[in-house]
């Protein structure tokens, strides 16, 4: 308590520095690469990508990022735990931030995709360990999470799978490739509507004010998506095509309808990211915000004070414009080669997963779910046409992110508890 009362203010800046470190490791690694599919099949120049993704990015984080947070993410610790030590949860969650961060950078600057919630979840778990003991961790959650290294990215390539080879079937792989896409693309658009809505309303918009039932968010998702879907009908029907071009033409002329679907769906995830995973970076800076305001009293959520929203909104922007370019090429272009229609197929599938996460409770991580998702796109094709090299390097990144982020987050609260005793 000591501590608290003594360096109230600078614990809180340390916190938002390190916080702001936070938001831009996962601006650099997770933003980025949600938006590597549509930068890989140049559906969108980097820049492009950079500047939908900082708003859409940024509007998710600022307007739907909630007033309030769980001051422990994910509830891997016991909170109860640390009633009688405020002190050592403060200093844990700065050593948190910053670990976090850090191995976010690092893993950015070789380009390896990896899950932020991991980061922070491994950062939390080893200061708890060495400050109050094991019985502070639930460790419970933890076979959610390793499960979740296999069963969120299998989901997802299985639905990009199939996606993939209904796209290629009832369009690519036909006489006619054009009419059929007139045919069957509106169908595609009603999906990607559904999917966008469901995770914008599940996701995005709880945090403004919009609260529906399951069954009210389900219709009102299917009432847009037909609209979508019959304007896509009239846009497609609008589009002269020359019947004398060769079958490249038309396969490009589809390709491009896919790149728009691939671009609106991205749009929609980067709002739903920036509204969902912004809490892993101001989640613990608003802990300690919370904590020192209140001299020492630890509640289980966090009222949000005014500059941490925008705080973490813009170091996810200013890291994904920095940093990002690395994570994109691994995901864009390093797995296996991506068409619009093949990424199309990726970002609808992870979208759909995280629906399925977010209506089961299933744990899930982001980047694992849409690099399984190009896994299954790139598999459609036979295993060849995958780089086992690349998807060999990323498997160890999120094997080791967990005990990175531990390892590093004792290391750094051992610094501070003799910097502040």
């Amino acid at each position: 308590m000591d501590i608290i009362a003594n360096y109230g203010t600078t614990l809180v800046l340390v916190a938002a520095l390190f916080g702001f470190l936070m938001a831009w490791g996962i601006g650099a690694n997770d933003v980025a690469n949600a938006m590597g599919t549509s930068v890989g099949t140049k559906s969108l120049t980097i820049r492009q990508a950079i500047i939908i993704a900082m708003i859409f990015e940024f509007a998710g984080a600022y307007l739907a990022g909630g007033e309030v947070t769980a001051t422990i993410r994910n509830g891997i610790i016991d909170s109860n735990a640390f009633v009688d030590s405020p002190d050592l949860l403060v200093l844990g969650m700065i050593a948190s931030l910053l670990a976090a961060g850090a191995w976010l950078i690092l893993a950015s600057y070789f380009g390896w995709p990896v899950s932020t919630t991991h980061s922070i979840i491994g950062a939390i778990v080893g200061f708890a360990v060495v400050s109050i003991g094991p019985e502070a961790v639930q460790w419970s959650k933890f076979g959610g999470i390793v499960g979740s290294w296999v069963i969120t990215p299998a989901i997802s390539g299985v639905i990009a799978y199939f996606m993939f080879i209904s796209v290629q079937k009832l369009i690519f792989n036909t006489d006619d490739p054009l009419n059929n896409a007139k045919r069957y693309v509106p169908f595609y658009m009603f999906l990607t509507a559904l999917v966008i809505c469901l995770v914008t309303i599940k996701k995005g918009l709880t945090h403004v004010g919009l609260h529906l039932s399951d069954g009210e968010g389900i219709l009102l998702s299917i009432a847009i998506s037909i609209a979508v879907a019959f304007a896509g009908w009239i846009y497609i029907r609008g589009q002269k095509y020359n019947p004398q071009d060769d079958s490249k033409m038309h396969f490009a002329n589809v390709e491009k309808v896919f790149g728009i679907l691939m671009v609106i769906t991205a749009c929609a995830m980067a709002f739903a990211h920036g509204s969902n995973d912004v809490a892993n970076a101001i989640g613990p800076l608003s802990a300690v915000a919370s904590i020192v305001a209140s001299g020492g009293e630890i509640s289980s959520q966090a009222a949000i004070a005014w500059w941490i929203l925008p705080l973490g909104g813009i170091g996810i922007v200013i890291g994904l414009a920095t940093m990002g370019e690395k994570v994109m090429a691994t995901v864009g272009t390093g797995i296996t080669h991506l068409t619009p229609s093949r990424g199309f197929a990726a970002q609808l599938a992870t979208a759909a997963t995280v629906v399925i996460a977010s209506g089961t409770g299933l744990p899930i991580s982001t980047t694992q779910t849409l690099v399984g998702a190009v896994m299954g796109v790139g598999l459609a094709r036979g295993i060849a046409a995958l780089n086992l090299g690349v998807l060999r390097n990323i498997v160890v990144s999120w094997i080791i992110t967990l005990p990175a982020g531990a390892i590093l987050a004792i290391a750094i609260f051992y610094v501070l508890q003799v910097c502040f005793s």
